[in-house]
């Protein structure tokens, strides 16, 4: 077989859990937020709020702790899945389970959190239900990590080599955007009251355990993973990418997670309040839903998603030559793409905006994510997910939403909710920040670059080939 291909069954397994897991994912960035503000806040009093917290601040800390959770996780369980030699169990089981708490979190109302705990007391009840979203929310993200982030990703690493891991990269990209337009699709009648939260996350958490299950049958370790040599203590393989002659070996590694490290942190500004700021600001400021459905806005919006695959396209085959271009141009313009988005709520803005964004995110998730997995040693795939989730998931989850919460905070952008209470919402401001705080990523693109982007395979990759 060439050594240019994956074997049928890899790539159903990659396509199958990506889009499983970017199910569950997604779930948890774009709707438990909106969960928070359309039903935890939709009804409470202004004195409740003063009591308790805003509802921005209530995301802001949801996003900071599921970070550090998921840090947490990948440590310990990526560490474990490569003592172990075991990744399709981590992978399979914990898929199981994310599912089943996603499942959970429909049943968290106010009304259920009084009678559990006994309270009458407004502020407590709101107090209380928000920390329990939070607590429901870590343990989610202990199974997602377990199963996606340290096993998975590891899994992906062991079964590819260097040239396949563009393509690859490119595969769980778009098929990462099409479980967002899936979850966005079901999402939407929850977020309109068609469907309860319970029924939405009902659903999502069922498909994500059943693709647990039939992961005990697909998934099967390769020959790098059962050749894995750890050393005799469990506590320093969880350290050892922090160890300064590996930090010096790897120096290209860590550039890179530096560098991934922003423009995650600037998608992260605004993310948490994307589908908020959409429900709350665009639809409101464009004259309503009916409005954004006229000719001109979806001619507008066919346009911008052909140019935009077309960029795509063109952008990732002069990759194969030019990557450290490419991951420039990639910052460049998502930069400028956010810079754009800060200036109005107009749709039209708007979808002129998209072009540049999701180009340049296309460009440096696929480009940055076979750059990490390339630069990871040999055998320490599992060790180093904990490295790169700190990189990709806690700095960019606990900056990223506080900056964009003080964005909101201080436009001071209101709704007023059942109860006749001022509810804080998002404002166009946080993207003016995303797009300042991207830009930086240029600084150790620049550095990286100097060191080279390339890199030859090893001849453990040989097994790999003999296992497709």
């Amino acid at each position: 077989m060439s050594k240019e291909k994956l074997s049928k069954k890899n790539w159903f397994i990659i396509t199958l859990f990506c889009f499983m897991g970017g199910i569950a994912w997604n779930t948890e960035n774009m709707y438990f937020n909106t969960f928070i503000t359309n039903e935890i806040y939709a009804d409470v009093s202004q004195s409740a709020i003063l009591g308790s917290m805003e509802a921005v601040t209530a995301v802001s800390r949801m996003v900071a702790l599921s970070a550090i959770a998921a840090v947490v996780t990948t440590f310990i369980m990526g560490a474990l899945s490569d003592r172990l030699k075991n990744r399709k169990m981590f992978i399979s089981v914990g898929y199981i389970f994310w599912g089943i708490v996603t499942a959970m979190f429909g049943f968290i109302t106010k009304e259920n959190v009084a009678n559990l705990l006994n309270l009458s007391d407004e502020a407590k009840i709101l107090g209380c239900t928000v920390w329990f979203v939070i607590l429901m929310d870590i343990v989610m993200t202990f199974m997602g990590s377990t199963s996606n982030d340290a096993a998975f990703q590891a899994w992906v690493t062991d079964v590819t080599v260097p040239r396949q891991r563009p393509i690859v990269e490119t595969v769980l990209s778009v098929v990462g955007t099409v479980s967002s337009f899936a979850v966005t699709g079901v999402g939407s009648f929850a977020q309109a009251g068609t469907i309860s939260y319970k029924l939405f996350f009902g659903i999502l958490g069922l498909v994500v355990t059943l693709c647990g299950v039939l992961g005990l049958f697909l998934i099967k370790d390769p020959p790098r993973t059962a050749q894995i040599k750890t050393s005799s203590n469990y506590w320093a393989d969880l350290f050892y990418g922090f160890r300064p002659s590996v930090i010096k070996e790897n120096a290209r590694l860590y550039l890179a997670l530096v560098s991934f490290c922003f423009a995650i942190i600037s998608f992260q500004v605004f993310y948490p309040y994307l589908l908020t700021y959409v429900q709350y600001v665009v639809i409101p400021d464009n004259g309503g839903v009916e409005n954004l459905l006229k000719a001109p806005v979806i001619i507008t919006a066919v346009v911008v998603v052909i140019i935009l695959l077309a960029c795509i396209v063109t952008m990732l085959k002069l990759s194969n030559k030019k990557k450290g271009f490419c991951l420039a141009v990639g910052v460049t313009v998502m930069s400028l793409g956010f810079l754009l988005l800060s200036t109005s709520t107009s749709i039209y803005v708007i979808l002129i905006s998209i072009l540049p964004v999701v180009l340049g995110n296309a460009l440096v998730n696929i480009l940055f994510g076979a750059a990490v997995k390339d630069f990871i040693p040999e055998g320490k795939a599992g060790l180093f997910q904990g490295i790169r989730m700190i990189f990709s998931v806690l700095i960019p989850m606990i900056v990223g939403p506080f900056i964009g919460e003080t964005a909101c905070k201080y436009a001071a952008r209101t709704i007023i909710n059942e109860a006749n209470a001022e509810v804080i919402v998002p404002a166009k401001d946080m993207f003016l920040w995303a797009g300042i705080v991207c830009i930086l990523a240029i600084i150790p693109l620049f550095f990286l670059i100097k060191k080279g982007l390339e890199i030859k395979e090893t001849e453990t990759d040989a097994e790999v080939k003999q296992y497709e």
